[in-house]
């Protein structure tokens, strides 16, 4: 693989030939947030961005959008939180998000309690905040907080000072959360993950934890396994193929590659809840992970692109800043 052959976002575009996972902009995944809420550290922010280019003008009705959460260090689910939508009617749409915990939690269906119901899913400017009990929750239509400036990747590192996604929308699914729900240990693992119903039965379609993974480790022929793959399986089937990529772009030795892919593998955002986040320690809005994701496949070798973190992010819930005025197009 050369730099030329990817057009790496975070985790936007992540199906084969740089195309939505099974073909649909609903069920692409963008990237995962994860860090203390700013006015209250006994409290969890978690966001899960989907749609890149906010292509379309909806949730997918038949998929299930899903928060992992591993407490106990294992790479599989403990806590699961999960929002599916309805059809959307006259360009109204509502979610329903339901907490799952213990064995069911790893289990693919939005099962457990209903914490959020009916949400409004929010098209326009202004987010429509929902206070359920302890849980704050907001979907809908945001400006993207990604930032990379893509063509230069593109290139050879000559950077442009363009930032790809400065005027871009994503769908947001953001909630906060008291920190005891996640789990009593300060260390949690999080990722996120689509599915669809086909025929009766929930299919994986994306999912993720960290930014830029798929687009600079796996070719495309290996994109639609890996979407549709866990965590738990995540060492023992890429990280033999990752450690040659690191080799072949950054000059690592093998054994340099394989304790450099301990960050990343398995593909979970550890967070430790005792420490202030900053990627790869959970995730927040203005970590520059996409230079991380330079310093890592290059050994150090490639400069950041210098495009710095967007201006619009509010100040509060639900971060993400008003969306562009550029509107969604039809599905």
């Amino acid at each position: 693989m050369s730099w030329r052959e990817e057009k790496p976002g975070s985790n936007h575009l992540s199906g084969a030939n740089l195309m939505f996972p099974a073909d649909d902009a609903r069920l692409d995944l963008t990237d995962v947030f994860a860090f203390l809420a700013p006015d209250n550290p006994a409290r969890c922010i978690v966001i899960l961005d989907t749609n890149p280019f906010a292509t379309g003008s909806e949730f997918h009705p038949d998929a299930v959008y899903r928060i992992n959460v591993d407490n106990d260090d294992d790479a599989l689910t403990d806590v699961a939180i999960s929002a599916v939508f309805s059809s959307p009617t006259g360009g109204q749409q509502t979610a329903t998000v339901y907490l799952t915990t213990g064995e069911q939690a790893k289990q693919p269906e939005a099962l457990g309690e209903g914490i959020i119901e009916a949400a409004p899913v929010s098209f326009g400017r202004e987010p429509e905040i929902v206070q359920a009990g302890p849980y704050r929750f907001f979907v809908g239509l945001r400006s993207d907080p990604f930032f990379a400036d893509i063509e230069g990747v593109l290139h050879e590192f000559q950077w442009t000072g363009q930032d790809a996604f400065g005027d871009k929308n994503v769908f947001s699914i953001v909630i906060e959360t008291p920190n005891d729900v996640l789990g009593p240990n300060p260390t949690i693992g999080v990722w996120a993950q689509i599915l669809l119903r086909r025929n009766g039965e929930l299919v994986p379609i994306d999912r993720g934890g960290h930014p830029s993974l798929t687009a600079f480790f796996n070719a495309d022929d290996a994109k639609e396994e890996y979407n549709a793959r866990q965590p738990a399986d995540d060492r023992a089937g890429y990280l033999e193929l990752w450690s040659q990529v690191l080799q072949k772009l950054g000059g690592y030795s093998a054994e340099d590659a394989t304790d450099a892919l301990g960050v990343v593998l398995p593909d979970i955002l550890r967070f430790d809840r005792s420490k202030a986040a900053a990627y790869p320690n959970g995730r927040t809005l203005t970590d520059d992970a996409f230079d991380a994701r330079l310093a890592l496949v290059s050994n150090g070798k490639i400069p950041g692109d210098n495009i710095g973190t967007h201006t619009d992010l509010l100040a509060g819930f639900p971060y993400l800043g008003t969306p562009h005025p550029t509107a969604p197009q039809e599905h």
